[in-house]
Protein backbone atom coordinates (compact mmCIF):
# COMPACT_ATOMS: atom_id res chain seq x y z
CA UNK A 1 0.00 0.00 0.00
CA UNK A 2 3.04 2.14 0.49
CA UNK A 3 4.06 2.27 -3.66
CA UNK A 4 0.87 2.75 -4.05
CA UNK A 5 -0.02 5.85 -1.86
CA UNK A 6 3.49 7.25 -3.01
CA UNK A 7 2.28 6.84 -6.52
CA UNK A 8 -1.03 7.99 -5.93
CA UNK A 9 0.39 11.58 -4.29
CA UNK A 10 3.19 11.78 -6.87
CA UNK A 11 2.11 10.41 -10.29
CA UNK A 12 -1.13 10.98 -12.70
CA UNK A 13 -1.10 7.17 -13.42
CA UNK A 14 -4.75 6.25 -13.13
CA UNK A 15 -5.81 4.48 -9.71
CA UNK A 16 -6.45 1.08 -12.49
CA UNK A 17 -2.90 2.03 -13.64
CA UNK A 18 -1.46 2.02 -9.84
CA UNK A 19 -3.47 -0.84 -8.48
CA UNK A 20 -1.80 -3.34 -11.25
CA UNK A 21 1.28 -1.81 -10.62
CA UNK A 22 1.56 -2.79 -6.79
CA UNK A 23 -0.08 -6.58 -8.02
CA UNK A 24 -3.59 -6.08 -7.51
CA UNK A 25 -5.85 -7.13 -10.09
CA UNK A 26 -9.06 -6.97 -8.23
CA UNK A 27 -10.38 -3.38 -7.92
CA UNK A 28 -12.76 -4.27 -4.87
CA UNK A 29 -9.70 -5.86 -2.97
CA UNK A 30 -7.81 -2.87 -3.79
CA UNK A 31 -10.47 -0.35 -2.79
CA UNK A 32 -11.19 -1.60 0.28
CA UNK A 33 -7.55 -3.03 1.39
CA UNK A 34 -6.56 0.86 0.60
CA UNK A 35 -9.50 2.25 2.49
CA UNK A 36 -8.96 -0.08 5.17
CA UNK A 37 -5.00 0.90 5.73
CA UNK A 38 -5.68 5.16 5.26
CA UNK A 39 -9.43 5.16 5.62
CA UNK A 40 -9.98 7.41 2.75
CA UNK A 41 -10.78 5.94 -1.16
CA UNK A 42 -7.73 5.87 -3.44
CA UNK A 43 -9.42 8.96 -5.68
CA UNK A 44 -9.93 11.05 -1.92
CA UNK A 45 -6.19 10.07 -1.09
CA UNK A 46 -5.61 11.35 -4.33
CA UNK A 47 -7.79 14.49 -4.08
CA UNK A 48 -5.95 14.80 -0.85
CA UNK A 49 -2.26 14.81 -1.58
CA UNK A 50 -1.34 14.87 -4.90
CA UNK A 51 -1.46 18.79 -5.68
CA UNK A 52 0.05 17.82 -9.30
CA UNK A 53 -2.87 15.61 -10.80
CA UNK A 54 -5.14 17.46 -11.73
CA UNK A 55 -3.83 21.20 -12.24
Amino acid sequence: MEAAKRQLELSRKTIGEVMYEVGYNDTKAFRDIFKKVTSMSPVDYRNKYNKEAFN
